[in-house]
């Protein structure tokens, strides 16, 4: 019994005693097993969503040198339609009750659709060890700060309890998601709250309005990076939590609940931290090298525990589904073992990423922000591609196969290849990443656009071109494809 197997998994249902960990894997869920509504969406993208870190890209967006109403703006749109793209890909999962990335079969062919799979899963580990190290650093700064050692020993213990908590829940599964996001929700923001009020004496509004405004190409590059940040780093999860929705649930509700619930929280908390990295050079300088660390520093001692506690639960909230969904994503690559099996895997890779980050990085935002550029490219050109397919689709998916590259989807459909690799080299082209020397081969298009050094040098228009390249590409090539399948499924 394997999540990768071609028609489905053995469902914990269907035992005669149930499992306590999911035995889904990439398989179309069950009809016994669909239940719940599109307002249940709403717990695990609030849980995902709802971090302090979101404070942070204040200080990220401010640093593109615009003003506080210029970063408010495209910050609030920016995470608004990036969430937006994660909701009309939960459609797929409600359709057609399978995974986000097999569902992308039915685009890419089922063996061409492997390179999107691997592609999702470096993305959905990537993300993990980012939510990982932040908790463990934020854990050893807030331990010095109550004169404790927040030294080698305070970190190896912070990532081994973090580490184990999002591994457990990832290896558990769903059920345990939803609920154990349910709570996250509720205890992350009540703290949050209680952070905010404290924090608000600090806030200098004459600091704030002093800021100078940015030009057209700061604001654009604002703006990707928002979409970088936020919703641009789920859409490849978007289906994993509506897959178990029943197919006559409200369309218009998994689309709003989703959108709405992983949005709420970033916008007032990309709000709030505008002000606070608004009002001090200093606090955005610390922010790049330890985002909550930074933020911790200006409590009073009494709300340093609770602090610790709201940063590794919305770490955790965050790290929990993305090592769900890079589970899926890797037996949709191919890889055939149990569902839980491949969470496993991904868990030792976010720990030896987590150790590198932590114990070897020098900083936090540049290799953060390189790892977002790149990987955000091919990643765009992708959702592009899906978001198109699911507006030009008409009915559900033929489910058996989805697993058979003899079947009606083929092995490789060369269009869509063609537009996400073509995307991904033109989108690649026009960004410029000098967060990392191996990056530095990027932006090999820029001379167009006033070269590396130009003034849209760090736009990052690359990842709108491939976002548009596969949106539009794939409206104008993948509309026969889908009336034919469709035509056949009425024959």
């Amino acid at each position: 019994m394997t999540g990768g197997s071609n028609v489905r998994v053995v469902a914990a249902s269907d035992n005669s005693e149930k499992s306590v960990i999911e035995q889904n894997g990439i398989n179309t869920i069950a009809e016994s097993e669909r239940k719940g509504r599109p307002r249940d969406l709403f717990w695990p993208w609030a849980a995902a969503n709802l971090s302090l870190f979101g404070i942070a890209y204040g200080s990220y967006l401010l640093g593109f040198g615009i003003s506080f109403w210029q970063a408010t703006v495209v910050g609030v749109i920016g995470i608004v339609i990036s969430f937006l793209f994660v909701g009309i890909i939960a459609l797929a999962g409600k359709r057609g009750s399978a995974p986000t990335l097999v569902l992308s079969r039915s685009i890419f062919g089922v063996n061409g659709n492997k390179v999107p799979s691997i592609l999702s899963w470096i993305l959905t580990v990537g993300w993990e060890i980012v939510l990982v190290s932040l908790a463990t650093l934020a854990t050893a700064t807030v331990i010095t700060q109550l004169g404790g050692d927040g030294g080698v020993l305070t970190k190896v213990v912070a990532l081994v309890i973090v580490a184990a908590l999002v591994i457990a829940a990832g290896v558990i599964g769903f059920d345990l998601i939803l609920k154990l996001q349910f709570w996250i929700t509720i205890a992350t923001a009540v703290l949050t709250v209680v952070y905010i009020v404290i924090a608000i004496p600090h806030i200098d509004l004459a600091a704030v309005a002093a800021l100078p405004a940015g030009d057209v190409p700061a604001v654009i590059g604002g703006f990707v990076f928002m979409l970088t940040g936020f919703g641009l780093g789920w859409v490849n999860a978007a289906a994993d939590y509506s897959r178990y929705l029943p197919r006559s649930a409200s369309s218009r509700g998994v689309v709003g609940w989703t959108t709405f619930g992983a949005s709420i929280a970033p916008v007032l908390l990309l709000v709030f931290g505008l002000l606070l990295a608004g009002s001090s050079q200093e606090l955005r300088d610390a922010l790049a090298l330890d985002p909550v660390g930074a933020l911790a520093a200006i409590l009073p001692i009494w709300f340093l525990v609770p602090f610790i506690v709201v940063a590794v639960l919305g770490f955790v909230g965050g790290a929990v589904l993305d090592i769900y969904s890079s589970g899926l994503a890797l037996l949709t690559a191919g890889l055939r073992v149990p569902r839980f099996v491949a969470a496993s895997i991904d868990g030792v890779l976010m720990v030896l990423g987590a150790i590198f980050v932590v114990f070897i990085a020098e900083n936090f935002f540049f290799p953060f922000q390189g790892f977002l550029i790149t990987l955000g490219v091919p990643i765009a050109a992708w959702a592009g591609i899906f978001i198109a397919d699911v507006l030009l689709r008409r009915k559900g998916y033929a489910e058996k196969d989805l697993y058979d590259p003899k079947g009606r989807y083929g092995s490789v459909r060369w269009a869509p290849v063609a537009l996400l690799v073509g995307g991904s080299i033109v989108g690649w082209g026009f960004v410029v990443n000098t967060y990392a020397e191996w990056l530095g081969w990027q932006g090999y298009f820029m001379d167009a656009i006033g070269g590396k050094e130009g003034t849209w040098a760090f736009a990052n228009l690359g990842v709108l071109f491939a976002l548009v390249i596969g949106f539009v590409g794939y409206l104008l090539l993948g509309r026969a494809a889908i009336r034919r399948e469709e035509a056949a499924a009425d024959d």
